[in-house]
């Protein structure tokens, strides 16, 4: 039986294991060292960027900082991942000739996978490869991997959650949720899955990965020595981990904000609301990540996983898109009852529309607020609205004119400017009192002549109603509010009714940028 050799590396420091990965492959790649198979941990816990990745668009910084994670770069691409204490990260490190490959590929990655979801399933964890290099358990992922090549050598790492923090993870990556809604997390950590949660039971580091080391010896036929490292390694080793634990490192790729925006759009269909949100890069103009949620339905329970998993990293062609989405409903087993593949099609198209706001004035970071309804924002900038509605929970709750039709400009809340930015662009402004007043105005401006409309509400009103705007056949362009909403505190009954008592607040900087832009 051929020999490899196994290294347990220990609790380590990002820039220590990144540095450690470097090293190997390095040597593998002029035959200085022998196969390998490692085993890592972090601590203090880290955030990893994917070699192609920017700190500053995938991690938040800041919360990092003060919460003690590592931030490092990886020398393999892909995703940022959440290393904790508890995971365990395992790597392959090996001649490309004792697999007989030239160029990875995902059929590769599969078999790369093998040993850990065959370990998995002696915990009696029933694991899966998941095209293109995820490993599943229904649906849920608890192992992501990724690899790189030198020479003649290549390294494939993994890592396996053990017993998973998720709020900690969320909150120091910048996953594609922009405002980190309390049941768009739950959608998020319906996404993973641990050790702990799929047995009940805290496992030993031990036990783990012994089933780990004997999954890789008879996955690849082979047997683990244990070793160390060599002189010549540790001597790299000793001369890289600086490097590797420095800001130029670190910060090796940066990207403006903008060129990295977090899009969004939804779509109500028969099997109910569709919301696509995605993180894309404009400089390749690629999508990296997609994630989709909703109140619809989908049998089994995963299918929207897999879904998700054949927007990973591709390009933003709308043909392309098409393609995945085609080939995904056409599949055996997927059932989504009400949900056509041109409804999702719809609304992932609408949200990649969103980047077309910019040529009309409107910066990348309001482009989630700006909700047109009954045609696109050219088509109705072109009709030249001349009516703003607003909600009556924008003014004071002292005010005498709160449940007025009209205002008395006293400059005590939003909707002061609101009538400012109005009397700039030669419109009128309504108050509506409620949801019923709101059907009646827009019917009495349809019938009057009115070619369009800009409202103020909520992105979650306009998510409700988005079949009572279609209905009410009037264009119009839906200005999100800022401040916490009626639907946020649990108060959208009293709201329906035009008794919320809390105060809103116009996004008058949004509201102008939409006004000047048409």
């Amino acid at each position: 039986m051929r020999k490899w050799r196994f290294l347990d590396t220990g609790p380590r420091t990002a820039a220590d294991n990144v540095a450690l990965d470097e090293v190997l492959l390095e040597e593998c790649g002029r035959r200085a060292s022998p196969n390998t198979v490692r085993f890592l941990q972090f601590d203090p816990p880290a955030v990893l960027l994917g070699f192609h990745q920017c700190a500053a668009q995938e991690v938040r910084t800041e919360h990092c900082r003060t919460k003690g994670i590592d931030i490092n770069r990886r020398i393999t691409g892909g995703g940022t991942i959440f290393f904790d204490r508890t995971q365990i990260g395992w790597e392959i490190i090996c001649a490309k000739e004792f697999f007989n490959i030239g160029i990875a590929n995902p059929e590769f990655f599969k078999k790369l996978c093998q040993p850990v979801i065959r370990a998995l399933k002696t915990m009696g964890v029933n694991a899966s490869f998941r095209s293109r290099n995820d490993i599943e358990v229904r649906g849920r992922k608890i192992s992501g991997t990724g690899g790189t090549e030198d020479g003649a050598a290549f390294l494939f790492q993994g890592t396996l959650l053990v017993d998973f923090d998720v709020d900690t993870m969320m909150r120091a990556l910048r996953i594609p949720i922009e405002k980190l809604k309390a049941r768009e997390l739950e959608s998020a950590k319906e996404r993973v899955t641990c050790l702990k949660w799929e047995t009940g039971a805290d496992l030993e580091q031990n036990e783990i990965k012994g089933r780990l080391r004997e999954g890789f010896e008879k996955e690849f036929g082979v047997s683990l020595k244990t070793g160390s490292l060599t002189q010549d390694e540790q001597r790299l080793f000793l001369k890289l981990r600086r490097r590797f634990g420095e800001r130029k490192w670190i910060d090796k790729v940066k990207m403006p904000a903008a060129e990295q925006p977090v899009i969004s759009a939804a779509h109500r269909c028969r099997g109910g609301l569709i919301k696509t949100t995605m993180i894309v890069n404009l400089r390749f103009k690629r999508i990296q990540s997609l994630m989709i949620t909703g109140d619809f339905f989908a049998y089994p329970q995963q299918s929207i996983l897999d879904l998700e998993s054949r927007f990973k990293d591709i390009p933003m062609d709308r043909v392309l898109i098409n393609r995945e989405l085609e080939a995904f409903f056409n599949g055996n087993g997927n059932k989504l009852p009400g949900v056509r593949s041109a409804d999702m099609r719809h609304s992932i198209f609408k949200a990649l529309d969103r980047l077309q706001l910019v040529h009309h004035g409107i910066s990348l970071r309001w482009a989630n607020h700006v909700f047109p309804v009954n045609g696109s924002f050219e088509g109705i900038a072109r009709a030249r609205p001349d009516h703003i509605l607003v909600p009556y929970c924008a003014k004071a709750n002292a005010c005498g004119y709160r449940f007025r039709k009209r205002c008395a400009v006293c400059g005590q809340c939003s909707v002061s400017d609101v009538y400012g930015l109005a009397h700039k662009h030669r419109m009128a402004v309504v108050t509506i009192l409620s949801f019923e007043d709101l059907m009646r105005t827009l019917e009495r401006l349809r019938t009057k002549g009115t070619r369009a409309y800009i409202g103020c509400c909520c992105e979650a009103f306009y998510l409700k109603h988005l079949d009572d705007f279609r209905k009410a056949q009037l264009p119009g362009i839906l200005v999100d509010i800022n401040n916490t909403t009626c639907y946020d505190l649990g108060k959208a009954r009293d709201a329906y009714r035009g008794v919320f008592e809390n105060e809103t607040d116009i996004n008058v900087p949004l509201l102008s940028e939409v006004l000047d832009a048409m």
